[in-house]
């Protein structure tokens, strides 16, 4: 058999907790913001570490609440190059304008320096993106330097869910932090976001954003400019129940990604981005770096064929300043992103995988890797 880039897990027992909340709403008409959101909301805060959470309709739908909390309409919002189009996509619906920094190729993040030689005059908020599920160990002076500006740290944490570092969680080390459950990541609500914060005064503007900006659930009083990012009882009930395993899910997946360093570690010029010291990633992608100049449509192409094994989607393949629909906010070459983008492959990590699936991947790119480098 082989393995696949992606599988999403829902064991007989979640699938049956589902199922019979499903068939209680729709018993009692109890469809959107009910009862699961609210559970949903507060177990996830509470997994989290986190006063507040507010869910939503997605990721995206997430970071642009928090972003039009702060208002950032007709200002810079800084971001990294190295993440998916919905981190920019989210600023340009929230009215600002991106602006790219290049990253620190040791974890893929924003650094001190990269986001220094960003920020500009008017810079409204800096977005922190843990690409993979990895915290940068410099969060904490990236915070700093925001704080010298006064511009608020967000946190894109669309793959975050339950990594830390010290011991403290994913979307609690800034004003905010977004999520994601799409169904390929750690946590799924089939569709679905979360925003975590510690302030009241957020998560109350949030709340209103997601309704189509009503002053409250039962009048028609519009306040603010919103929108239809309610997060649905459904979903909400799905998200609550696959949130149970989180531990488990991460546990599994932390002792997929230590083999993979353990094997990687015996294979010259084929570079994982390694975990730093005090940070603890959920291992939502394992990446690693070609060698430069491999040809990793190839790479890739003959790992599947030849060996059964699909390697994850890349995180990501196309830095955002040169996306075609990016083009106009441009400003200039982004070196290590563009390498990084360039070079990199995401061996597969799924929450429930074989000490047998692991190592078909490892023999799998070992064999392609060490043919390819020669």
């Amino acid at each position: 058999m082989g393995v696949p880039a992606a599988r999403i897990v829902f064991d007989e027992n979640d699938r049956a907790a589902v199922a019979e909340a499903v068939t209680e709403m729709l018993t009692t008409g109890a469809l959107t913001l009910g009862p699961w959101t609210e559970r949903f909301e507060q177990a996830f805060a509470a997994e989290h570490g986190a006063s507040h959470a507010v869910a939503v309709s997605s990721g995206t739908a997430a970071l642009e609440v928090i972003l039009r909390t702060v208002d950032v309409r007709g200002r810079d919002v800084v971001l990294p190059a190295v993440t998916f189009y919905a981190s920019a996509g989210a600023v340009l619906h929230a009215g600002g304008r991106p602006v790219f920094a290049d990253v620190d190729p040791a974890t893929l993040a924003l650094s001190p320096e990269t986001l220094e030689a960003a920020l500009t005059p008017d810079t409204a908020a800096v977005v922190l993106v843990h690409i993979g599920g990895l915290i940068t160990p410099r969060v904490a002076e990236l915070r700093a330097l925001c704080d010298r500006h006064g511009i608020p740290l967000v946190e894109d944490a669309a793959h975050a869910h339950g990594s830390s570092l010290g011991g403290r969680c994913a979307g609690t080390f800034g004003l905010a932090g977004a999520f994601s459950f799409y169904p390929t990541k750690v946590t799924t609500s089939g569709e679905g976001g979360m925003i975590l914060t510690e302030s009241p005064e957020l998560r109350d503007e949030a709340r209103i954003y997601r309704d189509q900006g009503k002053g409250s659930f039962t009048t028609n009083h519009h306040v603010l400019l919103g929108h239809a990012w309610r997060m649905s009882e459904l979903h909400a009930v799905t998200g609550a129940v696959h949130l149970r395993r989180l531990k488990e899910f991460i546990e599994t997946r932390r002792a997929v990604a230590r083999r993979y360093d353990e094997a990687l570690a015996g294979l010259d010029g084929l570079e994982p981005v390694r975990e730093p010291g005090g940070a603890r990633s959920n291992y939502y992608k394992y990446v690693a770096l070609l060698p430069p100049g491999t040809d990793r449509a190839a790479f890739k192409r003959a790992v599947a064929e030849e060996h059964g094994v699909r390697l994850s989607g890349e995180v990501y393949d196309l830095p955002l300043h040169l996306q075609p629909v990016l083009a106009p906010y441009r400003r200039g070459p982004l070196p290590v992103a563009e390498d990084v983008c360039a070079r990199q492959v995401c061996l597969p990590v799924h929450s429930d995988m074989t000490e047998d699936e692991t190592e078909q991947v490892i023999a799998a790119v070992s064999a392609v890797h060490r043919r390819t480098a020669g």
